[in-house]
């Protein structure tokens, strides 16, 4: 079987996916990101450029192949008053999600993990892997958002602001791994509060920020991105790591009745 360590799907050949997977290796993670405003500091790529490089450190340590990354997400409630965002909507990312499952299932795959980074696609996530574990009896997935994967982590995201965007622990995040999509001198004007915490409805974002920001990304620091990063790839490895072993509670078909 060929050394998959540091393999993306992308950069495998069919034989070598053919020969991983007669060896295997029928786990997978599917890195899930956004293409949306992210404040006047950071690039619109930051939830993708983020998935992505949490499953390729994740993949090199658990040797799972690391899919092509889906920088296009469910990012409808960013509105139209600041340009960047490209959104999906709801119903055309759970298609998406399942057209790749699909595909995945019929190339021998059956344990599919999806990574996000970005909460507008929850949902949609959680649409395409209730369609898929009963489309396919012995299809597995998992869905990991980075935003709660531990109290640690989750504590880290929510210090600014429990309805966080583009804040103090993003801004870090990106420091650390991914300086280009920082712009460090409109950092300290780009704080915004987070108007939500009374909030009966769900209210877009533009009428919740002035700028695109929820939290105090003038907080952020190279070294708290750092600290964070380690906490995520610890999290996810074991996870992943667990869900390579796991098996389900029962066998009993989907489809057969009792």
């Amino acid at each position: 079987m060929p050394d998959i360590a540091h393999s993306q799907w992308s950069v495998m050949t069919w034989p070598e996916i053919l020969e991983a997977i007669r060896g295997g290796c029928d786990a997978v993670m599917l890195p899930l990101g956004a293409t949306e405003q992210h404040g006047p500091h950071l690039g619109t790529g930051m939830d993708s450029v983020l998935a992505e490089k949490l499953c390729k450190e994740v993949g090199k340590k658990t040797r799972v192949p690391v899919l092509p990354t889906l920088s296009y997400g469910c990012s409808i409630g960013h509105s139209h008053r600041w340009p960047g965002t490209l959104a999906l909507s709801p119903s055309t990312m759970i298609a998406v999600l399942c057209d790749i499952g699909d595909w995945l299932y019929k190339a021998g795959i059956r344990r599919l993990f999806f990574v996000n980074c970005h909460i507008g696609n929850i949902a949609p996530i959680r649409c395409a892997l209730d369609t898929l574990r009963c489309r396919y009896d012995d299809l597995m997935i998992a869905s990991f958002n980075d935003g709660d994967m531990t109290p640690v982590i989750k504590a880290a995201f929510e210090t600014d602001g429990a309805d966080w965007h583009a804040n103090a622990a993003e801004t870090s995040l990106m420091m650390a791994t991914a300086p280009d999509l920082v712009r460090p001198d409109k950092i300290e004007d780009a704080d915004d509060p987070d108007r939500t915490g009374d909030c009966v409805f769900a209210h877009p974002v533009n009428r919740t920020s002035t700028n695109g920001v929820t939290g105090r990304p003038s907080e952020a620091s190279e070294f708290a991105g750092e600290r964070l990063f380690e906490h995520l790839v610890s999290a996810l490895c074991i996870r992943v790591e667990a869900g390579l072993e796991e098996e389900p509670p029962l066998r009993n078909s989907y489809f057969e009745r009792i």
